[in-house]
């Protein structure tokens, strides 16, 4: 039986590299299914829900296969951490979900925004607004007990190497915050105008009859109609599209940062990755649109659907940008071929000739 332990210990340390990858995703995975359990809904919207979780949970997929020789192959060489704040990390993310929204910790947050008036009553939907900044505060803490269990098995090399998904995750969080306090957000609502217009051409090519309205704030709205019917809104920074902008800034400035590319190729891919994602927004404004005036489901579109568009392009986008590099340095590999020693008698008889 002692001898059965001993190749169990043995079997568990030659292998740690892998548990210590499962315990990092069963710290990420649980607290999201009881929250699944409890708020399955949530999980169908981008917008005031849950949907950026899966995002996050393929970045951190994304950072294992990145840095699989660090972590996950056998000559990975990672230094044990301690194993008790390690185990302990591991469960903070289960213990807020469980305190959160069992013992009133929820509630204790929306009580303190309204006791503080921080978010004004005049604001539309003000009830709806308290009740989502539980929702906003929780993107954050996630972040912050997603690094601390990170740092706790790989340190802070590690946390360097995860940067990705905490920072979609914070991002998320504080784009949120700032939608419920402020939501014609002055620096973000600036854009808008533009993008509206923008919209507005589409639609027209389109042959839709539109009319745009510019707005206090920097708050336009879009009237779109033909003769299946019209369909009007006003436009502000989360419709425009400026949290996925600023997601994809942060995703994409730590993604480029981590790779071995020269400078001015990281500035180029940037750049087109931005403009891209700018048009996918005006063109879920326009899809917007079009399924308002056909009468179909335009908010399942709106807190769903049409923020898959950019985050999809991200995703993509990232693969694409790997995929690139992978290709090209197998053509430069090609190109910088040493010749054999047949391909060189014959350039010596070519030349000899």
């Amino acid at each position: 039986m002692i001898k059965g332990m001993h190749s169990a210990t043995a079997y568990v340390r030659m292998h740690s590299r892998y548990f210590k990858i499962f315990a990092i995703f069963l710290s990420v995975g649980i607290p999201l299914v009881l929250l699944y359990a409890l708020y399955p809904t949530s999980f169908d919207r981008t917008f005031n829900g849950r949907a950026y979780y899966l995002f996050f949970v393929w970045l951190v997929l994304l950072g294992f296969m990145i840095n699989w020789d660090k972590y996950g192959s056998k000559t990975s060489n990672m230094p044990s951490k301690n194993t008790i704040a390690f185990g302990v990390a591991l469960t903070l993310p289960t213990v807020y979900v469980i305190v959160s929204n069992f013992f009133g910790l929820n509630a204790a947050i929306s009580e303190t925004f309204r006791v503080s008036g921080v978010i004004s009553p005049s604001l539309q939907d003000y009830v709806a607004r308290l009740n989502f900044i539980p929702l906003a505060m929780e993107f954050l803490v996630f972040a912050a007990l997603f690094a601390v269990v990170v740092l706790c098995a790989y340190g802070l090399k590690g946390l360097a190497d995860f940067a990705l998904p905490t920072a979609m995750l914070v991002a998320v969080g504080a784009l949120s915050m700032i939608n419920l306090l402020s939501p014609l957000f002055p620096p973000f609502q600036i854009i808008v105008p533009v993008t509206a217009a923008l919209s507005q051409g589409v639609l027209s090519l389109m042959g839709y009859t539109t009319v745009l309205y510019s707005g206090q704030d920097f708050a336009p709205s879009l009237i779109a109609g033909n003769s299946a019917g019209t369909f009007g809104a006003k436009i502000v920074w989360p419709c425009a599209g400026i949290d996925s902008l600023i997601i994809y800034a942060v995703v994409i400035l730590l993604f480029l940062h981590k790779a071995y590319i020269p400078r001015w190729q990281k500035i180029v891919y940037f750049i087109v990755g931005a403009v891209v994602t700018y048009f996918i927004n005006v063109l879920r404004i326009v899809t917007l649109f079009v399924i308002g005036v056909n009468k179909g489901d335009v908010w399942g579109f709106h807190d769903y659907w049409g923020q898959l568009f950019s985050t999809t392009w991200i995703v993509s986008y990232m693969l694409l940008i790997i995929g690139s590099r992978i290709l090209w340095s197998k053509i430069r590999s090609a190109n910088s071929k040493e010749p054999t020693g047949k391909e060189l008698n014959n350039i010596s008889q070519m030349q000899a000739s």
